[in-house]
C-alpha cells in the first residue's frame, strides 16, 4: 500500500427532485470551480423526468470529462449513454449491473455501515463501495459508518471506497486520509449558494 496520505476525490450528487432547467447551471458553475470526478444522479422520480436528467448530466460532465452514474436504473444508464450506476441494495444487484452494462461500465455499491456487505459487493464485481451516512442521521436504519470502517478498508481492501452522509468539514479532515472518494450533495443543495457550501466543506 502506498504509504502517502491520501488525497480523496470529489464526487458529486446532483439535487433530489430538481427540474432539468434549475439543475444545468448549477451543475455547470459547481464543475467549473471544483475538480468533480465523479457525478451522480439519485434514482427518484418519473421516467420522464429521469431522462431530462440524465441527458443534462451527461452533456455537462462529458464536456468537462467527468464520469456519470445513477442510481439503480440500469436500463436508463443504457439508454442515455452514462457511464454506469450506484447501487443502493448492497451487493445483491452487483452481477446483474455488470451483464447488462459491460465490463468497462461503472458499477458501484452503497452498502451503509456494513463490512461484510462492503466486502461481498466487491467480491461480486464492484468498481467501488460507498458506505455512510459517516455524520449523525435519523435516515435509514440509523447505523452510522465510523473512521475506523474506512481505515481498516483502506488497509485490506484495493476496491476503492466513498464516503457520503452527513458530512462536515471535521468529518471530512477525518475521511480524507482513508478514503478514495468523498461523496457531497444534500450537505450543498440545501443551502442558498451552493458553490459557497461546496468551497466550505471542500478545503
Amino acid at each position: 500500500m502506498n504509504d502517502e496520505p491520501n488525497s480523496p476525490q470529489l464526487y458529486l450528487i446532483t439535487p433530489v427532485g430538481a427540474a432539468a432547467s434549475t439543475v444545468g447551471p448549477l451543475l455547470a458553475d459547481v464543475m467549473d470551480r471544483f475538480p468533480v470526478a465523479c457525478l451522480r444522479i439519485p434514482g427518484a422520480g418519473s421516467e420522464e423526468d429521469l431522462g431530462r436528467i440524465c441527458d443534462l448530466a451527461r452533456e455537462i460532465a462529458h464536456a468537462r470529462d467527468v464520469a456519470v452514474v445513477i442510481e439503480d436504473h440500469v436500463q436508463l444508464a443504457l439508454r442515455h449513454g452514462l457511464d454506469g450506476v450506484h447501487l443502493t441494495d448492497r451487493a445483491r444487484s452487483v452481477r446483474y449491473a455488470r451483464k447488462e452494462l459491460g465490463a468497462d461500465a461503472i458499477v458501484g455499491a452503497f452498502c451503509g455501515a456494513s463490512r461484510h456487505d462492503g466486502m461481498n459487493a466487491a467480491e461480486a464485481g464492484a468498481d467501488y463501495v460507498g458506505f455512510g451516512p459517516c455524520g449523525a442521521s435519523v435516515l435509514g436504519h440509523g447505523e452510522t459508518a465510523e473512521p475506523d470502517l474506512f481505515q481498516w478498508w483502506s488497509e485490506m481492501i484495493e476496491i476503492p471506497v466513498v464516503a457520503e452522509g452527513a458530512l462536515t468539514p471535521a468529518l471530512i479532515g477525518q475521511l480524507a486520509p482513508v478514503s478514495d472518494f468523498i461523496a457531497l450533495g444534500p450537505e450543498i443543495w440545501s443551502e442558498s449558494d451552493p458553490v459557497e457550501a461546496l468551497g466550505y466543506l471542500w478545503r
